[in-house]
Order: C-alpha cells, then structure tokens, then sequence
C-alpha cells in the first residue's frame, strides 16, 4: 500500500527541528519502503505492506520520538483516502498571490459531522468543501483577513488538523501515484 504520513507541527518557527534526510532514514529502518520526503514541513510519502494503517501511526510516532526525543503527531492517509480529498478539490483553486486554499486532514477522534461548524469562519466569505476526513477551505488573499481562519490557530479544532496548503497537497498526489 501508498501512504502519506502528515507529521503535525515541526520545523515551525525555530520549533521540533527534524532534518528531512534523517527523517527518511528512521522510516526505512521502521520498515517503510521506497521513502520519499516533500519539503520541509513533514510530508513523507511511503510504501509498507507489513503493518496495518491503524497500526503505521504509533509505529513511526515512537520511531521519531527515538531518533529525534520529540512526541510528534503523525496522521496517515492511504492513496485512496488521499484521492477521496483530491477529487473533492477543484481545479481552480491554488494558493499565491490572489488565493489562499488550503486542506484540513482531521485525526480520527474528530466528530467529522460537526467538524464544518467548529470552524470560526466569516458567513459569506470563502468557500468551504468537505472531504471524507477532511475540510478544504479557500478564501481570495484580499479577503483571507476577514475570513475569521486567523481564530482557528490555538482552538480544539485546530489541534485535531494538521495543514496543507492545496499546491503541496498536489504535489504529495503526484509522489503517492509515482509510488503506485
């Protein structure tokens, strides 16, 4: 199986530092298969048919702790799961100079159903999409400060996501398919 592993919260601001190289390293010796590493913000597509989704998580959350003496949230997509947010995304949409879009992948214990509502979004501003363990949310960059997501940062909510912007969403699809 192809799976992305959407490691929460490192090399941000100075913060939980981990070298992509070695990264990469602790998966394989994990026993993850042909490994790759996307940007610095903890992104690792992979191969692994040895153990279960359910059970890949706690597998690389103690392999990083090891290596790195850091608990670090890791969330895992299957290529399915991933093609289930992509096909929910549309084309349109990107992240630059006129855009902000980006992709909320919600941990397991989040009550998806209610998920939407949580968010402390601006009516009428943006558009948000629901994915199957996922939100897409995106707002034009001339309204992205009234859009009310700058409140989202320090919620409940926020601390069950972990975020991507749709550019790198796209580009993790394009590792998962060449793994394929």
């Amino acid at each position: 199986m192809i799976y992305i592993a959407l490691l929460r919260g490192i090399n941000v601001g100075g913060n939980n530092k981990i070298d992509m190289k070695t990264l990469k390293t602790v998966f394989e010796s994990a026993g993850m298969e042909r490994v790759k590493t996307y940007i610095n913000s903890g992104n690792i597509v992979f191969a692994n048919d040895a153990f279960s989704q359910a059970e890949l998580a706690p597998v690389l959350e103690a392999a990083i702790e090891a290596q790195f003496d850091l608990r670090i949230r890791v969330l895992i997509r299957s290529l399915d799961e991933m093609q289930a947010v992509f096909d929910v995304m549309p084309e349109s949409w990107s992240n630059g100079s006129e855009m902000k879009s980006d992709v909320f992948f919600l941990w397991d214990e989040v009550d998806e159903a209610n998920a939407p509502a949580a968010l402390p979004l601006t009516p009428g501003v943006g558009t948000l999409l629901v994915a199957p363990r996922a939100l897409l949310y995106s707002v034009s960059r001339e309204d992205a400060g009234r859009s009310g997501m700058n409140k989202l940062v320090g919620s409940k909510l926020y601390a069950q996501m972990t975020v991507r912007n749709v550019n790198t969403t796209r580009q993790i699809m394009k590792l998962m398919r060449e793994l394929e």
